[in-house]
């Protein structure tokens, strides 16, 4: 009983008690600020808009976690008796000093919003960044993380947005080579080509700028026709293996043949 009576006077203490009621409704106003940004942000008309408010969500979701850490950490000091009015006038002047201090982690902040104003680019987007090319997968007030198509992560700090180069915002041209038999017939060929086209049209992300642009060279043992797909920069890989498969499939069935190398071997034979 009187080990009882002793933890209940030591909770029952402002200090104690407090500290936990703080902690408390900290956490529950983080986690229901954190909902409702995400109800009002979230929604949006096409797949740009939606990545756009996602990463909208993200930096205020930082900064509205940044902020309940400081008031939390204000509320916990006036519950001990410190004077956080005072506490507060020299922070403004300890920040003035820390300012000059961090003047790089300020530019990471300031430029955090900046790539939301202007548009710079926005999670999901795919951007280049001295030749390491990838997807925004986070973006914080301080820095920007990137996974290329190896699974690799990149972190940088927001203040190089001007060496990101974003490739999401424009249409890609993907440049297929098709290497056909030289004794096939041009017309044959090129009747396969356009079928393969329509056929293309049909992927999502393949615009209809899409063309066939005719026979791009001669190599030793084929003639290469050149299809020019017009897609959208996200998906323009998938987009390649799903129109190779095309062309594989349409010229099986046209009987049109993509040439090999083959090595001719001659033993005891006269050449």
């Amino acid at each position: 009983m009187k080990i009882i009576k002793i933890i209940l006077n030591f909770i029952s203490q402002k200090e104690v008690y407090g500290l936990v009621i703080i902690l408390l409704c900290g956490l529950i106003i983080y986690h229901l600020g954190k909902i409702l940004i995400n109800k009002i942000i979230t929604s949006g008309k096409t797949p740009y808009e939606r990545k756009k408010r996602l990463t909208i969500v993200n930096l205020l979701s930082n900064i509205f976690k940044y902020a309940i850490y400081i008031f939390v950490i204000l509320f916990i000091l006036d519950l001990y008796g410190v004077d956080t009015k005072a506490l507060i006038t020299s922070l403004g002047i300890l920040g003035a000093v820390l300012g000059l201090a961090f003047q790089d982690t300020i530019k990471d902040f300031i430029s955090g919003i900046t790539i939301i104003l202007d548009n710079y680019f926005v999670v999901g987007d795919f951007v280049t960044y001295n030749n390491f090319t990838g997807e925004v997968i986070d973006m914080g007030l301080k820095s920007t993380k990137i996974k290329s198509f190896n699974g690799e992560v990149l972190t940088i700090a927001n203040r190089k947005i001007d060496e990101i180069i974003n490739i999401s915002q424009r249409l890609a041209n993907v440049y297929i080579d098709i290497p056909v038999a030289y004794e096939l017939k041009t017309e044959k060929v090129e009747h396969a080509l356009n079928t393969i086209l329509k056929s293309a049209l049909n992927i999502n992300g393949v615009k209809k700028e899409s063309k066939y642009v005719g026979i791009s060279s001669f190599s030793d043992n084929a003639v290469i026709y050149t299809l020019v797909i017009v897609c959208t920069q996200d998906n323009q890989w998938q987009i390649k293996r799903d129109i190779l498969k095309i062309i594989k499939d349409t010229f099986e069935e046209e009987k049109i043949k993509i040439p090999y190398q083959q090595i001719e071997v001659h033993q005891n034979e006269r050449i």
